[in-house]
């Protein structure tokens, strides 16, 4: 390892990379007073003001992993003491020491945004710093923006130092912090893309949190399978989970577990399949990938969306009755399914309940209950119809069917657990009458 020195050497640096996204990384260190990209190594090299600057970015980025636009880029001491930099034209190389004057409103940009980005995990994010007063979101061809407006200058200073450059979750949603110019903002509507903090009395709409390029959480709309994000944990752990909640965790769920693929035992062969386990685990989270054993049919791995959905499958499943067997759902060994011929793939698939509305949808876990939600029905399906649908599954003591939002709903109460779970891995998806309807378990307790 080289000795320490002003000059750091940063690699793995795309052709995505300019020379102000490296500044902004090790700008909260200290003031940057020479930069060079060495763009046919995938490198550059950064000379800081003195040697108390550059050992802060080297301890600082020993335990965490800088990301700029997705890429991790890896940083250590340069064996140079100093940078000479060539003059080109007759002017001396633009040196990267400007930034827009201290402000209490920061402009964030978020790259690569696999992740929904609402005010209420910027919230999360950014309040540590100072009282956030209003957060504004919107999108830009340079992706999703937001404007944060704190009540004093100093806490916004504060944030933009500790948390440029860092990732909300792992490997993504990528934090880029500028001071704006803009002296107030101007906040009409309290939802998922605007927020007062300080006029709770303004009202709400439909706002719907941001997405990626592809209109969903995990960009999983194309046919052809493509990469998809593992084990991502938010900044701040169970603190920004919780905000998925709405701002506290169900009882049981800690909201830091990493792990995402699941080993699920003790299931019935003859009984279950791939899309039947698809059915139920995706109640608590997006489904990538799941794999049943050849040595032990009774065993599979599920692949969950990240952490905290695995742990939401195992809080609310572990031991539930399903075909006259209790199942077991524990964290694996595997950090992942690798794609194989035997593999099922739903890293695709628009039945994943959780492409939108993830607040929400999360919100509404729970363990199997009698009571089945069923949703997207025909306009002119009646009870009849859809007890008859579900019947070959349980004993049904009650059925009702309503109109909520211009939509035609159901509420089924089974006479256990068992039935009503059975039903779900069964009838979920299922044609009926035309078209494919949903069933998720309701907390409802009665029609």
């Amino acid at each position: 390892m080289a000795e320490p020195s002003k000059v750091l050497h940063f690699r793995n640096v795309g052709s995505e990379i300019s020379e102000e996204d490296l500044s902004q990384l090790v700008r909260p260190f200290g003031k940057v007073i020479k930069l060079v990209m060495l763009r046919a190594k995938n490198q550059a090299l950064v000379q800081m003001q003195d040697l108390a600057s550059a050992r802060s970015v080297v301890e600082y980025y020993e335990n965490a992993q800088a990301n700029v636009r997705g890429r991790n880029v890896y940083i250590q001491f340069s064996s140079h003491t100093e940078l000479t930099v060539p003059e080109q034209s007759g002017q001396p190389r633009r040196q990267h020491e400007q930034d827009s004057l201290p402000n209490r409103i920061l402009l964030v940009t978020i790259h690569n945004p696999l992740y929904p980005i609402t005010v209420d995990v910027l919230h999360q994010v950014f309040s540590p710093y100072g009282f956030v007063e209003k957060i504004v979101t919107f999108q830009k061809t340079a992706g999703v923006q937001a404007l944060v407006q704190f009540s004093s200058q100093q806490g916004a200073m504060q944030a933009r130092n500790t948390v440029q450059g860092r990732n909300i979750y792992d490997g993504c949603c990528t934090l880029d912090i500028q001071f704006s110019n803009l002296s107030e903002l101007q906040v009409q509507l309290n939802n998922d893309r605007t927020r007062d903090y300080t006029n709770a009395s303004l009202p709400p709409d439909s706002g719907m949190p941001f997405y990626g390029e592809n209109g969903n959480i995990y960009g999983m709309q194309p046919a052809v399978s493509r990469p998809v994000p593992y084990q991502q944990m938010p900044l701040g752990g169970s603190s920004a989970a919780a905000a998925m909640f709405g701002g506290v965790l169900p009882p049981g769920i800690s909201g830091s577990n990493d792990r995402s693929t699941l080993i699920v035992s003790n299931l019935n062969a003859e009984q279950m399949d791939a899309d039947k386990l698809f059915n139920l685990f995706s109640n608590y989270g997006n489904i990538l990938r799941i794999k049943f054993l050849h040595n032990k049919p009774d065993h599979a791995l599920v692949q969950m969306g990240d952490g905290l959905q695995a742990e939401l499958a195992v809080h609310f499943l572990k031991g539930a009755l399903l075909f006259g067997i209790r199942m077991e759902v524990n964290y694996s060994k595997h950090s992942q399914i690798n794609p194989s011929s035997d593999t099922h793939d739903y890293s695709c698939s628009n039945l994943n309940r959780f492409n939108r509305n993830v607040s929400k949808n999360l919100r509404y876990c729970c363990a199997p209950t009698k009571m089945i939600h069923v949703s997207s029905l025909p306009n002119d399906a009646t009870e009849v119809d859809i007890t008859a649908h579900l019947a070959p599954h349980g004993n049904i003591t009650e059925a009702k069917v309503f109109e909520a939002n211009g939509k035609k709903q159901a509420l089924v109460l089974f006479e256990s657990e068992e039935e009503a779970t059975e039903a779900l891995v069964c009838k979920h998806a299922s044609l009926f009458q035309g078209q494919t309807i949903r069933l998720a378990f309701s907390k409802s307790t009665a029609v």
